[in-house]
């Protein structure tokens, strides 16, 4: 979880604490007001669990305050549109998310990213997409709506050759080695990244496993312009869009971009990860 997202929860927890005080209530006296275990009431006031909108707007009638409730609300509004979760954003299926990235790439001049265990969604043959889509399905336990997402990521793509775009992507070599897919889908797609290598629009440099490096690839990330980073977790996906946060990542990126092999060295090492397949 990013500690900017647990410090506004905190910071909330806090104020509901304060209006529960300012009501002379004991957390054992709202848990009885509002029907709730106890624990949920220490939970919610200390930042260890995110409140729903219904949960600010009974507490802020518990305490006497109900108009304090669109307050609330609002500060809980800020949390989720930083911290969105699959559970949420899945919840019909992988294509509303996959729209949504349509609309961002759309949007936006320069895309830069990092991806250290899987091949980027922008570059992925439809294959390697079908394969991803249906374990992560899997994984989460969300719907299954493979195709429509399949599609609506070679939509995406299309922006790939769209002049005025620039789509600048670093890669871990280890990406390139990680079977999440059979095989023979691997292999296209490792075919499908020498072909890109070439395109105007796409910069794609390999970070060499034994590489130096100034700073380790802890995990991916995607750079919008300058006005919006996203950083998938396990069980949520964070958009960050303050000035310190997206500078901090811009540099991350830099610093990374140093370790880096393009052209035809770039071309080497993926043509070395296709030979490693060894399909016969």
């Amino acid at each position: 979880m990013s500690t900017d997202f647990q410090t506004a929860r905190i910071a909330l927890g806090a104020r509901l604490r304060e209006l529960r005080t300012e009501a002379g209530l004991s957390g054992k006296d709202t848990a009885e007001r509002l029907g709730w275990q106890r624990s949920k009431v220490s939970r919610l006031e200390t930042g260890k669990q995110t409140p729903s909108r219904d949960d600010l707007k009974a507490w802020a009638e518990a305490t006497g305050q109900p108009d304090a409730a669109a307050e609330l609300q609002g500060r809980l509004q800020g949390l989720e549109t930083q911290y969105r979760t699959w559970r949420r954003q899945l919840a019909n299926g992988h294509r509303g998310r996959q729209e949504l990235a349509v609309a961002e790439t759309s949007r936006t001049r320069l895309t830069r990213g990092v991806e250290v265990a899987r091949i980027p969604g922008l570059f992925q043959t439809a294959d390697y997409a079908r394969h991803t889509f249906i374990a992560n399905a899997e994984f989460r336990q969300s719907p299954r709506d493979t195709e429509e997402a399949v599609r609506a990521r070679m939509k995406r793509q299309e922006a790939l050759y769209e002049t005025g775009r620039l789509f600048r992507f670093l890669l871990w070599e280890g990406a390139l080695h990680a079977l999440v897919v059979p095989r023979p889908v691997m292999a296209a797609q490792l075919d499908r990244l020498i072909g890109l290598i070439g395109l105007d629009t796409v910069e794609l440099g390999i970070i060499p496993l034994g590489a130096a490096l100034r700073r380790s690839p802890a995990h991916g990330f995607w750079i919008y312009d300058d006005r919006l980073v996203t950083v998938e977790t396990i069980d949520a996906e964070m958009w960050l869009k303050d000035a310190d946060t997206i500078a901090l990542y811009e540099r991350a990126w830099d610093w990374l971009s140093e370790s880096a092999v393009y052209g035809h060295q770039a071309h080497r090492l993926i043509a070395r990860a296709r030979a490693a397949l060894d399909l016969g």
